[in-house]
């Protein structure tokens, strides 16, 4: 994945490349764990590549051969965490950065290699698909710590694997590996590890060259039916519907399809 460096924001690297944007932790010495810095850099990258219309498709990964992220950066616990005020401020912008990339209107992807811990898998629960190497190791540790999780990351997990598989990660609070992961819906595919990158790639350019606006209808109307019956609101995702049957990629799409060429989009 040739890329050059664009941006640095803490410990988080932003990347271009064509119509993917890249998010990397980037924080090898600690297994990439992840620190209040490097949530405010997620924060930023989200917003960066949410508005950048020349982006198609976002990868978020970490950096190194040994994890994507191997939990939050317990060091900063004596300081920045010793109690439920002085946590306030880590959850505010974790939190933020959470909403972020869970709301970015573009497909975002995780590439999960190694370590995969805690705050890590918090980060990585908040793309559409999660790509893992078969040496993936997965765990929420909190009860070994003691602390808390807030009800909205616990709840992207219970939508993702179901009560009672959540309740096996939080109880247990033990590691467990690719395939269990895959058995059990947390992640959508697991390749050797030698092949992850390739692997990766794939999808992203399949997703690159894809309808940009059907793919955005399509993400923006299944995170409305994971939300509460009582909250859901369709009148937006019928708004992105109509726009994908008044937009010339729909034209460039039907004629593709007749002349047997492969459309080529341009999110309009």
């Amino acid at each position: 994945m040739p890329c050059t460096v664009l941006s640095v924001s803490g410990a988080v690297h932003i990347r271009r490349d064509g119509h993917i944007g890249f998010i990397i932790l980037d924080h090898p010495e600690r297994h990439n764990a992840i620190s209040t810095d490097m949530w405010q850099g997620l924060l930023d990258s989200a917003n960066e590549f949410a508005a950048d219309e020349k982006i198609r498709a976002v990868l978020l990964r970490g950096e190194g051969d040994r994890a994507f992220a191997a939990g939050a950066d317990i060091s900063e616990f004596n300081d920045k965490r010793t109690d439920s005020s002085t946590n306030q401020e880590y959850d505010d912008v974790s939190d933020q950065a959470y909403t972020a990339l869970t709301t970015m209107p573009k497909p975002l992807i995780a590439m999960i290699h190694g370590y995969c811990i805690g705050g890590g898998l918090a980060v990585a629960l908040t793309a559409d698909l999660r790509i893992v190497s078969d040496d993936a190791k997965f765990a929420i540790p909190a009860a070994r710590l003691g602390l808390g999780y807030r009800s909205a990351g616990l709840g992207r997990l219970v939508q993702l694997v179901g009560p009672s598989s959540t309740k096996r990660i939080m109880f247990l609070a033990d590691r467990f590996g690719a395939q269990e992961a895959l058995s059990m819906g947390l992640v959508n595919r697991v390749v050797p590890k030698l092949e992850l990158e390739a692997a990766t790639t794939e999808w992203l350019n399949v997703v690159c060259e894809n309808a940009p606006l059907t793919i955005q209808a399509a993400k923006a109307a299944t995170d409305e039916w994971t939300k509460p019956e009582s909250i859901r609101n369709f009148d937006e995702i019928n708004q992105l519907v109509d726009a994908c049957f008044d937009s010339t990629d729909y034209r460039e799409g039907v004629e593709a399809f007749m002349a047997k060429r492969t459309p080529q989009f341009r999110g309009r």
